[in-house]
């Protein structure tokens, strides 16, 4: 599907390699779930730099059109489970699960945490176990800062559940925040609910397409670079969590 076909120019780069590493800087040493396709992007970057031991997943649901059916329900478990993430996981792993996603009103993260609290509770779970076990790091646009800033999370009712450094945030230029929220073309079909319960992953093969496979390809690559994997630990210079040992290891195995 490559042949003839030249990557577009990863303009965002710089950008996106900081917001890398601030997003594994504040992901608790959790294991990255990325929700949706907003940060296909990140993921491939990260997927070349980091090494196997360090383990990502893609989350391949959306929330954005209507609320989740009960029918839709089973689907989202098998997708969760696929991912590594069921109630009883949750309760007896050693590291957080940290979902990942492009914010605007926190709406998708509030309806997956509705979810796995329902099968948490309807596998009878243990809460406590499993509250510092689930973390979610909101990509937001970068605003101007102000103490009287209104976040997300301050509008979301569930979030008091979770200790406060659970729910986190990541800025990021407002136009790179649209490119992979709005307007990059994805090489998966947009995953609708009905998508949920059909599992259908057959790819898009247009000329588009085949750009952005181009540019996947081209990003994975980039993240094994020594450059660029610098970049994403520069990303993560001054996060409190470099006072932890875990953080301070990725960040010496990065540079």
């Amino acid at each position: 599907m490559l042949d003839d076909v030249e990557a577009p120019e990863a303009w965002y780069l710089g950008d996106l390699a900081e917001c890398a590493g601030k997003v594994l800087a504040r992901s608790g040493n959790g294991d990255l779930v990325f929700v949706g396709r907003s940060l296909d992007s990140m993921f491939d970057l990260l997927g070349g730099a980091l090494d196997e031991g360090r383990a990502l997943h893609r989350l391949p649901v959306s929330f954005r059109h209507g609320p989740v059916l009960h029918g839709d329900v089973p689907r989202v478990r098998e997708l969760l489970t696929e991912a590594g993430v069921t109630p009883a996981s949750l309760a007896r792993r050693d590291r957080p699960v940290t979902f990942v996603d492009v914010v605007a009103t926190g709406g998708s993260f509030t309806k997956l945490f509705g979810l796995l609290d329902d099968w948490i509770t309807e596998e009878r779970e243990t809460w406590p176990a499993i509250r510092r076990k689930l973390r979610f790091v909101g990509v937001t646009i970068r605003r101007q800062t102000s103490p009287n800033v209104e976040r997300w999370q301050q509008r979301a009712e569930w979030t008091r559940r979770l200790p406060a450094s659970s729910v986190v945030n990541v800025s990021l230029d407002e136009d790179v925040w649209h490119y992979f929220g709005n307007w990059q073309t994805k090489l998966t079909w947009p995953f609708t609910l009905h998508r949920w319960r059909e599992h259908l992953r057959e790819a898009k093969r247009d000329e588009r397409t085949r750009e952005a496979l181009a540019e996947a390809v081209q990003l994975v690559s980039l993240g094994r670079t020594k450059e660029v994997r610098r970049m994403i630990a520069r990303g993560m210079d001054g996060e409190p969590a470099l006072s932890e040992p875990w953080l301070r290891t990725l960040q010496s195995r990065l540079t």
